[in-house]
């Protein structure tokens, strides 16, 4: 199908089903889900000198990017100039993410943020949320590795309480520290088994650590029946990084993923083995987001499957419903890729198999019975 007719047969798909379907968000990284007004009143608790409002730092997160000649040649155009959105003054998503890390000053911050992330997940629809989380910061090193868990699990146990929800946590990797540091953080996850720690990720710039020096951390977390993904072919303009991901990492699923594009033997090669990508069309790079839901269609024209995410829905912001209102408008998903969206994040999802499976099932007669309803089906 053409673009142009996947982008008329999309129009049929109402706002209600979008906002109706039960969904699945598998990377999303808890420090950018704090919300606008958590930041600004624990800044204000805590005294925090900020060069604006915190509520006009929030609004003004916009990450520039990096040096547009690295992006000449690409296989999808990636924008050289700023967009009309941007503010005068730009607050890059880590600049803040930093701000609302230093905070966090007890264990119930830590389960207040991780409820509350939950809670806003719920307006989206979503039935299981899986958050990135990182290392302790040196501030809370009296919990340890093992009381920040437990916080987080809290608020989980909270949210799965009131919402109906289930969630699991991954354990960051910042790709910009050494091989070794992150062979020491997952041989601490290994160390100490949590019910709701069900996997690793590598996070941060992509072009800040090749995949390759987390070979070691990867390997024992995978004897040990971790889950494991990376964020890869997000920066650097190459899909070369993501077959190190598949083949040297070991990683169930990829986040982001847009540059295999640049290899028609990648693309065809997880076309084939059916790989889950989690995509997200909102990124805190504003001038990038034409080029990531062109890329994002240009994925689904190759077969290959994708489930939207949140990612950093705070600060961004967006919500899981946007992303799927994205999906089916300005790229033009059809009615059935939306439908294999919310089912390959089931599927991709760190769930134990029988829970997995059974909230397939669950999905799918959901996602018929509002089919039936709306007369979609």
């Amino acid at each position: 199908m053409s673009t142009a007719a996947a982008t008329t047969a999309a129009v049929t798909v109402p706002d209600e089903w979008l906002r109706r379907i039960p969904k699945v968000d598998l990377h999303c990284h808890l420090i950018g889900t704090v919300r606008a007004s958590t930041f600004a009143e624990l800044a204000r608790r805590e005294g925090l000198a900020l060069p604006a409002e915190p509520e006009r730092v929030f609004a003004d997160i916009n990450s520039l990017p990096p040096d547009p000649a690295l992006y000449r040649d690409t296989v999808v155009s990636v924008p050289q100039g700023r967009s009309v959105d941007e503010p005068e003054v730009s607050y890059s998503l880590f600049q803040v993410s930093a701000w609302v890390v230093q905070l966090l000053r007890s264990p119930e911050d830590l389960t207040r943020i991780v409820y509350e992330a939950f809670e806003d997940a719920h307006r989206s629809g979503t039935r299981h949320l899986e958050l990135f989380f990182d290392s302790v910061p040196e501030h809370l090193a009296g919990l340890g590795y093992r009381g920040s868990v437990e916080a987080y699990a809290d608020g989980i146990r909270l949210a799965e309480r009131d919402f109906g929800m289930t969630g699991r946590m991954i354990a960051g990797i910042d790709r910009s520290r050494s091989g070794e540091e992150a062979l020491a953080l997952v041989r601490e996850v290994v160390d100490n088994p949590h019910e709701y720690v069900a996997g690793i990720g590598l996070d941060n710039l992509e072009t800040a650590g090749p995949p390759e020096r987390f070979v070691d951390a990867y390997r024992l977390a995978g004897e040990a029946g971790l889950g494991r993904t990376a964020h890869s072919s997000e920066h650097a303009p190459t899909a070369a990084n993501t077959t190190t991901c598949l083949d040297l990492l070991g990683c169930d699923r990829i986040d982001h993923g847009y540059f295999v594009l640049e290899d028609p033997a990648v693309v065809e090669r997880v076309r084939r083995d059916g790989v889950v990508f989690t995509v997200a069309s909102t990124t805190s790079r504003r001038s990038w987001r034409p080029w990531r839901r062109a890329s994002i269609r240009a994925m689904l024209d190759a077969g290959l499957r994708v489930t939207p995410c949140s990612d950093d829905p705070g600060m961004f912001p967006t919500t899981l419903t946007d992303e799927y209102r994205l999906a089916a408008g300005p790229i033009g998903a059809t009615h059935a890729q939306l439908r294999d969206m919310v089912r390959n994040g089931v599927e991709a999802s760190w769930l134990p198999e029988g829970e997995r499976a059974a909230l397939l099932a669950d999905v799918t007669a959901e996602l018929d019975a509002l089919d039936a309803e709306l007369g979609l089906a």
